[in-house]
């Protein structure tokens, strides 16, 4: 897909299918913005893909933008379509053990002070399976923890995480287009409602990973909170909504 904004370049839109992944198809979907003076300058690299996460997607961004240097002033958007599909790989990899080490790095570095809970109440979810497996995902993407709770007709998201993540989180869940209407078209999420926000405090527990969890009685679901040191939370927030 091509573009001629007047003065102000081209835009080329590609989608490339690279096969060396896990031995799975990545669908990556660039976008290059030629500004006038390309290919004296270098273009502005866009990088998305339902395959990876929003911080490979950015890690493939800055690889490609390395290479475009050593281009310069040569035409160099073919070039880099051609090395991204032959290195792909080697750059998820790299992402992965960075992204190990900053996780290793955080836990040892962060206090209690810099971690935040948020407790959200949804209405309903009509296409549940959907909707989760994209919940689960945001949550990994964003390195938060927790619980997606359901008893009865009561589901909550309880996060654990840096602040600036869970700040992430709720601009993907009210932009994002999480669920089907009753008519099966995707919609955004209109019905969620923020119960409690706050630091992580010395009497609660920290959460090592993001579960997804059923609960068959109400009690049941009492304990999950009591375990992770927060009664108050559930006797203030969770049974004025089986009202």
């Amino acid at each position: 897909f091509l573009s001629f904004p007047e003065t102000h370049g081209i835009t080329f839109r590609i989608q490339i299918s690279v096969k060396e992944l896990l031995d799975t198809d990545v669908l990556l979907k660039l976008l290059f913005h030629l500004p006038i003076n390309y290919p004296s300058t270098l273009p502005d690299i866009s990088v998305s893909s339902d395959q990876l996460t929003r911080a490979q997607c950015m890690d493939v961004k800055d690889k490609l933008l390395e290479q475009a240097k050593k281009h310069l002033p040569e035409p160099m958007v073919h070039d880099l379509i051609l090395w991204i599909q032959q290195h792909l790989k080697y750059v998820i990899k790299q992402s992965a053990r960075v992204c190990n080490e900053k996780t290793i790095l955080s836990k040892g570095a962060s206090t209690e002070n810099g971690i935040w809970m948020l407790l959200l109440h949804l209405d309903h979810m009509t296409a549940k399976a959907k909707y989760v497996k994209t919940v689960e995902k945001w949550a990994s993407d964003l390195r938060l923890t927790g619980r997606l709770m359901f008893m009865g007709k009561i589901i909550l998201i309880l996060l654990q995480g840096d602040k600036s993540n869970i700040k992430e989180y709720m601009i993907l869940q009210k932009t994002s287009k999480v669920d089907v209407d009753s008519s099966g078209k995707k919609c955004k999420e209109k019905m969620i409602s923020v119960l409690y926000e706050t630091k992580v405090q010395s009497q609660h527990k920290r959460f090592q990973t993001f579960e997804v969890k059923e609960y068959s009685t109400l009690d049941a679901l009492q304990k999950e909170f009591e375990i992770a040191g927060l009664t108050t939370f559930f006797s203030e927030f969770v049974p004025p909504l089986l009202k």
